[in-house]
């Protein structure tokens, strides 16, 4: 397959032309898509999958250009999926966060792609997570998922990524009414943006609350314990330290063996998630009660794609 060959090459051009047809709804299209994803599956996996999210207003692609700049400094490659809401009455979307993030676009080690949320709830695409592993076939070390920023339901992200960064505003009334518990307990960090002028003060005393409200929450089962930061995206403040500390949680998940249980995890989920959406919840549960998707998920840790598993329901 030539697009597949040119995406594994690192060509641009060609990821985004297979991210198109991964959204693409024709028929003849998803068949394609599906070959695509079978063929670029194996060069997949090597990245640490950040997901960015906070309500609109926070200052994600700001942040997420500010970050994406550092990284590629470093000579980093760097993937941005930016989640656009989709309107329920033109089902149109602007698809604006690369202009947002016109320095980062420029770079020829970053690639930035704006995918519309086409009405799915939890804040991603419906095609994210196909999307991940072409960036990762073309050598994107890290992948950025920029979701939509729509609160509470915004956790369909967690199954996607490695890392949950959650970005809060300071000086917004009281800070502690701005946790939503759903969304809290799947943060790995939790940074106060927009921490630069008058807001400094005001942003360390939010940090400081939320640093006091994560001790409350039950400890997570990775044994990491969620770090809480301010930042400022415009004056380049805090930014390296959250680096930092991605890093350092990706090096203790790697030694610990959870990073690979948790992708184990997050494929059952989709491979669930899939097999429901394509034969009907009466087909999963009579599956389920017969054992066939326990057998799936043994062949799905054999680097088996799920829809080869799904062409054999």
């Amino acid at each position: 397959m030539e697009l597949a060959k040119q995406i594994i090459e690192g060509n641009r051009t060609a990821l985004g032309l297979g991210i198109t047809l991964l959204e693409s709804t024709l028929p003849e299209h998803v068949k394609q898509a599906q070959d695509l994803i079978t063929v670029c599956l194996p060069y997949s996996g090597k990245s640490i999958r950040i997901g960015v999210t906070g309500v609109p207003g926070v200052g994600k692609s700001t942040f997420i250009e500010s970050f994406g700049k550092l990284l590629t400094s470093q000579g980093k490659k760097v993937a941005v999926l930016a989640i656009d809401p989709t309107s329920e009455r033109t089902h149109g979307s602007i698809l604006g966060d690369k202009s947002r993030m016109h320095e980062l676009a420029a770079d020829e080690n970053a690639f930035i792609r704006p995918s519309p949320s086409s009405g799915t709830l939890g804040g991603v695409a419906n095609k994210t997570r196909e999307s991940i592993i072409l960036c990762e076939a073309a050598g994107f070390e890290i992948i950025l998922i920029e979701t939509v920023g729509v609160g509470q339901s915004e956790t369909t992200v967690s199954y996607l990524v490695d890392f949950f960064l959650l970005l809060m505003l300071s000086g917004a009334g009281d800070e502690l009414q701005g946790i939503k518990r759903g969304i809290m307990e799947l943060a790995d960090a939790l940074a106060i943006s927009k921490a630069d002028g008058d807001n400094i003060t005001n942003a360390k005393n939010a940090a400081l609350a939320y640093t006091r409200a994560l001790h409350l929450f039950p400890a997570m089962e990775n044994g990491w314990t969620p770090q809480v930061s301010t930042c400022s995206a415009l004056e380049n403040i805090g930014v390296l330290e959250i680096f930092e500390t991605i890093n350092n949680f990706d090096t203790q998940m790697i030694s610990s063996g959870w990073k690979n249980e948790n992708r184990k995890n997050q494929n059952n989920y989709w491979l669930h998630h899939l097999v429901k959406e394509e034969l009907g919840s009466k087909k999963y549960n009579l599956f389920l009660a017969e054992g066939k998707l326990k057998l799936l998920e043994k062949e799905l840790i054999k680097g088996i794609s799920i829809y080869q598993l799904l062409s054999k329901l």
